[in-house]
């Protein structure tokens, strides 16, 4: 018991001391992931060789937690949750996940092909790295494979009906995108682009914290980022139990769901896309919110410098993919020490 617990007594005095800055520093690039279509902060999380530590802090919010909680054992609270660990990692995270939000608000509305040339390689490769995880293709494998394919392929048709307005919705989107964001290999982002709220998010996490710096306040995004943060903390604290309980029981079946989600998803990243909103007479595009128009899937029409430019994008992301798998294998090959 003493050497388990001479860490603590030995950090406590010291905060922040340097282990707590290295785990801000590691939520940074979790959460810059984290926003980022195609790349999950789980396999950064991996890389880094924090995953196992993180997941078991998520599953500790257990009936052992309430117990400590009805009897105010706050110190007992605080190691039952590794919260030296998860609340620096937790501040890097939204850090991350905001400071990208705003780049990534704007890349969407003014460079749309070149931004979904690299989420479509970083999906792409990610799908493929996904399907590698299906020990055997047996026949029901891919039949699960090809129904969550057509399914979300079907789903997300350019002219698909418009996600439903409302806070509830935000809701379930947090609730379903954080348990992407904790897989490796899944990307909480793109399931908040199947869903049809990457676009609103991100919108958001950019403009609250300008107006609040600027001393406006504005309450319905605040109340709409909470509930996003509450469904992503049920979320998290309900579906991971049930996802582990997924992979524990049936890794391949699962995986191979989730490769068709992935592969099917392909259709709404598309790169080569044309507008084909109703525009009235006095609107041009830039008067349209993102999130109301409409674009139609195309061949590209001309091999020219656009073109090549996605191309070569495309190939990169899908590369950067595949080396963070590399490190990933490589880290949990061999372990990592931890702070």
């Amino acid at each position: 018991m003493s050497h388990s617990e001479q860490p603590v007594t030995q950090t406590t005095p010291k905060f922040p001391a340097k282990s707590d800055l290295i785990q801000v520093g590691r939520g940074l690039l979790m959460g810059g992931a984290d926003i980022i279509p195609g790349v999950s902060g789980g396999t950064v999380a991996l890389i880094l060789g924090i995953y196992q530590r993180l997941v078991t802090a998520i599953s500790h919010c257990d009936a052992r937690l309430f117990q400590l909680l009805a009897k105010r054992q706050w110190s007992d609270v605080a190691v039952h949750l590794d919260l030296r660990f998860v609340l620096p990692l937790g501040v890097g995270i939204l850090t991350g996940v905001v400071s990208l939000a705003s780049l990534m608000h704007y890349l969407l509305d003014y460079h749309l092909q070149l931004t979904l040339s690299v989420f479509f390689g970083l999906i792409l490769a990610s799908s493929y790295l996904v399907a590698q995880m299906v020990k055997r293709w047996t026949v029901l494998n891919v039949l699960a494979f090809l129904a969550s394919l057509a399914g979300v392929y079907i789903l997300v048709g350019e002219h698909s009906i418009q996600p439903p307005e409302g806070n509830l919705y935000v809701f379930f989107c947090g609730m379903i995108a954080i348990c992407a964001m904790i897989l490796p290999g899944i990307s909480g982002a793109l399931i908040l682009i199947l869903l049809g709220k990457y676009h609103d998010v991100t919108g958001l996490l950019k403009t609250i914290p300008k107006e609040l710096l600027k001393g406006n306040i504005d309450w319905s995004g605040l109340v709409t980022v909470f509930v996003f943060v509450l469904g992503c903390l049920i979320g998290l604290i309900l579906f991971s139990k049930v996802l582990r309980w997924l992979l524990h029981n049936y890794h391949t079946l699962t995986m191979a769901v989730l490769c068709g989600l992935m592969v099917g998803s392909l259709r709404r990243i598309w790169p080569f896309k044309v507008d084909v909103t109703p525009y009235t007479a006095d609107q041009t595009p830039e008067m349209v919110p993102f999130k109301h128009r409409i674009y139609e899937n195309v061949w590209p029409a001309a091999f020219d410098g656009q073109f090549w430019t996605s191309l070569v994008l495309i190939i990169v992301a899908a590369i950067l993919i595949w080396g963070l798998d590399y490190l990933s294998q490589k880290y949990a090959m061999h372990g990592t020490s931890e702070l």
